[in-house]
Formats: structure tokens, sequence, C-alpha cells
């Protein structure tokens, strides 16, 4: 096997599930308070790191990962579409990552652009949409239409998410190229009816009882949960399809 590290870093479960089912079987242990996996493609080490949900644990997740001093990160998950164009299911190539802090979008790291061209020339024949996009990070849940009210207009294909800006700033750090893949998993048209608050403690942990808690208060969120589970099915596929293709194109090139 190469020499060669390729790192990925995952927030959730169910980000990185449909992922492992088709890489088959890999190595997982818990270190550093993070779940770690390792396996190959195409000859080459990969490290996916599951850090947990917000910027904090993605940040430390990344420190993890850059110790390691691999050939470049990919950071991948769902993200919610803040204007029309993308639809559940499509791939977003980010080239672009802002920090949306207390009403501001903060620039925040660097995406490299040759790997991003390069990636999404070869996800041309993939089956859905894949696009160039702007991601934007948020500690919190962001109503949609208020922030594409708020957008820059040269900020085009903007997704939300709450992991990338702080990869982004560790790769930075370090001088490791970093990729950023994100799979709609809703359109601009769904606006969330739930706070993180209402499901998660302090460490945006999901808590069980506290979704129960919220559907006995909010019952009409039940269709919308429901929905939002097959959406993130429809997204998990695209996501393993595109992080396997995008490892196998960085395993290939030099260095």
């Amino acid at each position: 096997m190469s020499s060669k590290t390729i790192g990925l870093i995952a927030a959730m479960p169910n980000e990185v599930r449909p992922l492992l089912r088709r890489i088959g079987p890999a190595e997982r242990c818990r270190e550093r308070g993070f779940i770690r996996y390792r396996f190959a493609i195409d000859g080459v080490g990969i490290t996916l790191v599951e850090s947990g949900m917000g910027p904090d644990r993605a940040a430390r997740a990344a420190e993890a990962l850059a110790a390691t001093s691999p050939a470049a990160i990919v950071s991948f998950g769902f993200g919610g579409a803040v204007l029309p164009g993308f639809e559940v299911g499509d791939l977003v190539v980010g080239v672009g990552c802002w920090l949306a802090s207390d009403g501001h979008l903060l620039p925040r790291g660097v995406i490299d652009r040759d790997l991003a061209d390069d990636i999404l020339d070869g996800l041309g024949g993939a089956r859905r949409r894949v696009a160039f996009g702007q991601i934007i990070t948020s500690r919190k849940i962001l109503v949609k239409n208020a922030l594409a009210l708020r957008l820059p207009r040269e900020l085009d294909a903007p997704v939300l998410d709450m992991e990338t800006a702080a990869v982004a700033e560790i790769a930075g750090r370090y001088t490791i190229p970093l990729v950023a893949l994100r799979a709609v998993s809703d359109d601009a048209r769904e606006e969330l009816s739930f706070t993180l608050d209402e499901f998660t403690d302090h460490d945006l942990n999901i808590r069980v009882t506290k979704v129960l808690a919220t559907i006995l208060r909010k019952p009409w969120i039940v269709h919308q949960l429901i929905r939002l589970a097959r959406n993130t099915s429809t997204a998990g596929a695209t996501l393993a399809d595109a992080v396997i293709a995008a490892s196998a194109l960085l395993a290939r090139r030099p260095g």
C-alpha cells in the first residue's frame, strides 16, 4: 500500500453509513472522542473521522486528521439549499466557504479550486446533478428565506451546513488541500420547523427524549421528519458515490 493517505471527515452516522456499505470491511475504533474508520481505495490508505455535529467538533476532528499529514482532506455531508435550483440528492462541490455569524458572512479557509475542478469533471457521469457551490456554515438552523435576502449577489449556489468552515480553517492552517462535498437533503422550499436546541443537548448530541418531547409539542413536524429521513437516504447515496470517486481521483494524483 502507498504511504500516501487521504483524510475524510463527516459529522453524522447517516452521512457515513452509505459510504461504509459500499467500501466493505473497515477497521473501526474510538480515538480522542471520535469514531475513526480506516480502509483503502485504489491502494491508498483512507482515514475517516465521524466528528459529531457542529463546528467545534468538526474543528477538533480536523485537527486529529491534520496530525496524520494526509495528502488532502475531504469534508462531506448533507446540506440545505438556500436558493432555488438545487433539488434533493444533487451534489455540491464547494468552491467557497463562509461562516454565518451574528448576521454576517465571513470567509473561512481555502477550498482547493484545482481539486474541485478535477472532481467536478470526474463526476460528470453521476446519476444526480453535480455543480459548484458556496458553502455557508452556521452553528444553528437558519431561516433560508431571511438568509437569501442578505446574501451578496455574487455568492451563487449557496448551501448550508454546520461543519465545513471549521474544517477549512484547520486545513488552511496546516496547508492541507481541502475538498468539500455536500449532498442536498432539503431544497430551498423546505424551512425546518424546529431548532437544534429542541433536539440536542449543549454539546449538540441528539437526545431521543428531547426529540420526542418536541414532537409532542409540535406534532405537525412528524411529516417533515419523515420526509427528511427519505431525503437523507437519497442524499446519502449521492454522497457515497461522490466520496468514493473523489478519493479514487485523489489517490491517483501525484504527490
